[in-house]
């Protein structure tokens, strides 16, 4: 038994003995095969890819074109590169809601699109506050191809403005160049360039239709000097710039006013005066501090004109209400006093009418929300020309105060 036992256990061991041989061959030849096949892979790796940077495409001109056709197509060729597609992602419960101005909604999270420009070498682009308000995530898409997420600098709800950056090397970037929009005139041309339901670097045409327009902000102050255009603004144009024929921005993409949400002719950009002042305080700081006056007013109507007495070319902001302790509380101007009516409206019997602000007249609300909005700050001292009751003219200094958030 014991001899039996035993071997059976050589035979054991001399199988195992065997097995394990066996092993440590195919090891031996696996290993061999690994270091050949790293050799032979290592031998046909090549070098790292180098991608080159596109170029976009330029328009093309056939020599029938018009002098009006080769300046607008010189204006795509040299703005096209400076403006960028905006995709954003927000969580649906994040998103802001601004009237008018929902993305499109995907169970708990929603999509958005817009548009925006560069403004400096530095990676700083403008939009619109609506289009990345909420956004967890922004793609940014220049024309040459090139993709890169958005970080946001600032965001003011007053304004409908906002500053992301993007981390590009400087020569990778074409900033615009801001125009003054405080010497636009109605009739002038206009071009928009942007992304009208996702239809990137669309370009449309048209004119200033009219000037000195007010828009309801994000909140509940308003934006004043708007410029309005009948070049064509789609969902989706948001933050893209509102061109004149030399290529400088002179506004900013914002709002239309349609019943379908497409293009029905009448548009609305924010002036490049007033973007300007935003943007470098969004950079600067990531706020922007607005002068305050604390009135509420109106435009001047001539059942109004003839309850004070004016004359019919009367101009300036009737000042209906003085909100307690504001700077114009403080400054000794009077809200209106004394109603009546007049073929069935309200008006005062007495009441200010500021005509002037440090000697600028004024030619309703509008104007002196974009004096306030883009020639002051908080602390300032302004002198109003005042119509006290369509009887005397008084000069009040104010000193301005910061806007309630």
């Amino acid at each position: 038994m014991l001899c039996l036992d035993l071997r059976g256990n050589l035979d054991s061991m001399s199988a195992f003995l065997k097995r394990l041989s066996a092993v440590v061959v195919v090891g031996l030849l696996m290993a061999v095969s690994f270091v050949v096949g790293t050799m032979v892979i290592s031998s046909q790796a090549g070098a790292p890819v180098q991608w080159q940077q596109a170029v976009p495409t330029a328009v093309l001109l056939p020599a029938s074109a018009t002098s009006g056709e080769q300046q607008l197509a010189d204006i795509f060729n040299r703005l096209s590169p400076s403006v960028v597609a905006i995709n954003t992602i927000s969580s649906v419960a994040d998103i802001p809601q601004h009237e008018g101005l929902a993305p499109d909604t995907f169970d708990e999270f929603a999509a958005g699109t817009g548009t925006g420009f560069v403004i400096d070498a530095n990676g700083h682009i403008v939009t619109n506050a609506h289009v990345v308000d909420g956004a967890e995530f922004i793609e940014v898409n220049f024309i040459d191809g090139t993709l890169v997420r958005g970080e946001i600098v600032g965001i003011d709800l007053a304004s409908d403005l906002a500053v992301i950056r993007v981390d590009l090397p400087a020569e990778q970037l074409r900033p615009v160049t801001l125009g003054d929009s405080s010497g636009l005139f109605i009739g002038q041309s206009t071009v928009a360039i942007g992304s009208p339901f996702g239809q990137n670097w669309t370009m449309t045409t048209g004119i200033v239709s009219a000037l000195n327009r007010t828009l309801q902000g994000l909140t509940v102050f308003s934006i004043g000097e708007v410029i309005q255009t009948d070049a064509a603004i789609n969902p989706g144009n948001s933050g893209g710039p509102l061109l004149n024929l030399q290529g400088e921005v002179i506004g900013v993409n914002s709002q239309i006013i349609s019943r379908s949400r497409s293009n029905s002719g009448v548009g609305f950009a924010i002036p490049s005066n007033l973007v300007r002042r935003v943007a470098s305080a969004l950079i600067e700081k990531g706020v922007v501090d607005y002068s305050y006056i604390g009135i509420e007013g109106g435009e001047l109507g001539l059942l109004q004109m003839e309850a004070l007495n004016l004359p019919n070319n009367a101009r300036g902001v009737l000042v209906g209400s003085v909100l307690p302790g504001s700077p114009a509380d403080r400054g000794g101007l009077r809200g209106g006093s004394n109603v009546q009516t007049l073929d069935g409206v309200r008006v005062y019997g007495a009441a200010d009418l500021i005509t002037n602000i440090d000697g600028i007249p004024l030619s309703g609300m509008p104007s002196l929300i974009s004096y306030l909005a883009s020639e002051t700050v908080p602390g300032q001292t302004v002198v109003l020309t005042v119509v006290r009751n369509g009887r005397e003219q008084i000069d009040l200094t104010v000193t301005l105060g910061a806007r309630p958030q």
